[in-house]
């Protein structure tokens, strides 16, 4: 079900480039697509948003703003969930809470001193104003994602907090409804795709545009992220979701198969990589894969996935091991070892690490606290994930005294002249000058 490779076959490396580079693919067709909605959305307002609700969305209704879901709709959404559903919900947010408080209090924070000679330097932050946040909700709904996306927005102090979110036939779910009321989300549109984008990105009649974006979609989502960059922020473009588990002779091969199996009913082009020193347990993973795999109510997207992305790779030494993982730069990367905290140090690129055989993917993807909007792609290697620091602005503060800005002034002078600019030596000089 899942292919096999060796570090020590010659051709492993090329192997594993061809199967990471399927990741990050969207067509040419694609972006043509997208191309004209977003232009329609951006130069037609209101009535494009509309027709492309009814057309890709199946919206019923025949005006922008009753796509809006009120504050009271959004309150009672939690009274027509099962209680279980809605504790749920309650603690995942204040875990998640929890977690971006305590970020923003060692990273989000506002800083300054002062020199020998009274001069004032410093960093300001401040949130955001007005965000959007996009959950996927087209095939099947994700009330995981409001929480992971909005909760870190609002505890970075953004004011508005606006979720896009695509409901087929536009009745919303409760669930996801409860969900973004747990998150404090006031404001909900039903509308996704790229024409949510292009409407968040740039305003409609009946919606106004937001500082930045920020959350996954399917292919046309992300697309349209790349295409309204530059006219608003965004977090990242994400692609299929993956997982890179490293396991040795303790791990255990029942839980090995579930986090596997896990990974891959995202969709078919979710990817999923075993990866050990120890062929006897890739050996094991692999006999069991298939029974285990009959039993899922997702079979046919599971069997799908690991056919065509699903790698278990057998590397020769721990130094190749370590070499691997951060070759492949995993959104999601499992230590399913004995000893993961030696692991951790040779770690460069992962979005989110797992440390240790009691410590499972899916806590982060619902419960543990941080954010599940990660990396994906190999995008590790340069890209974090979602935090309260998505949505701030950091800006320097620089206070100069009658006597010190001297102190500053020369060198500036300097450097001014060498790259021809007279007038900036000028404006030293007389500050120098007083």
């Amino acid at each position: 079900m899942m292919r096999m490779l060796s570090t020590q076959d010659p051709s492993f490396e090329a192997e594993l480039q061809r199967s990471l580079q399927q990741r990050s693919l969207i067509s040419p067709e694609v972006h043509a697509a997208v191309a004209e909605i977003v232009s329609s959305v951006r130069t037609q307002g209101d009535e494009a948003l509309l027709a492309c609700a009814q057309r890709f969305d199946g919206y019923k209704g025949d005006a922008v703003p009753s796509m809006r879901v009120g504050p009271e709709r959004l309150a009672n959404a939690r009274k027509e969930i099962p209680a279980a559903v809605d504790e749920a919900l309650a603690e995942a947010a204040a875990r998640i809470e929890h977690y971006h408080r305590a970020q923003k209090q060692a990273l989000g924070e506002s800083w300054e001193f002062s020199d020998s000679v009274g001069n004032r330097f410093g960093q300001r932050v401040k949130a955001m104003q007005r965000v959007g946040v996009y959950a996927p909700g087209g095939k099947a709904f994700y009330p995981s994602t409001v929480l992971m996306t909005a909760i870190p927005a609002r505890v970075a102090g953004v004011q508005e907090v606006v979720l896009a979110v695509p409901v087929a036939g536009g009745t919303p779910s409760p669930v996801l409804l409860a969900a973004a009321a747990h998150a404090g989300v006031e404001e909900v549109w039903l509308m996704g795709g790229a024409q949510a984008i292009a409407a968040l990105a740039y305003g409609t009649q009946s919606i106004r545009p937001v500082d930045k974006i920020c959350g996954p979609g399917n292919v046309f989502v992300t697309a349209a992220k790349k295409q309204v960059y530059g006219d608003v922020g965004i977090d990242m473009l994400a692609g299929p979701s993956e997982v890179l588990v490293i396991a040795d002779q303790t791990a255990r091969v029942d839980w090995l198969i579930a986090d596997l199996m896990a990974q891959a009913e995202h969709d078919e082009q979710a990817q999923s990589i075993l990866l050990s020193e120890d062929k006897l347990l890739l050996e094991a993973v692999s006999k069991g894969l298939s029974a285990a795999v009959s039993n899922q109510p997702r079979q046919s997207i599971i069997t799908a996935s690991l056919a065509s992305r699903g790698l278990l790779i057998h590397a020769s030494s721990l130094a190749e091991a370590q070499r691997v993982t951060n070759l492949i730069a995993p959104e999601h990367l499992e230590l399913a070892v004995a000893q993961p905290e030696e692991w951790l140090e040779k770690v460069q690129a992962a979005g989110a690490i797992f440390l240790g055989h009691h410590s499972p993917e899916v806590v982060g993807d619902y419960s543990a606290g941080p954010s599940h909007v990660l990396p994906t792609s190999g995008t590790a290697r340069f890209a974090s994930a979602l935090g309260v620091y998505d949505f701030q602005l950091r800006q320097s503060l620089i206070q100069c005294s009658a006597e010190g800005v001297k102190a500053v002034t020369g060198a500036a002078e300097i450097l001014a002249e060498e790259e021809g600019l007279y007038a900036h030596a000028l404006s030293a000089v007389k500050r120098r000058e007083g």
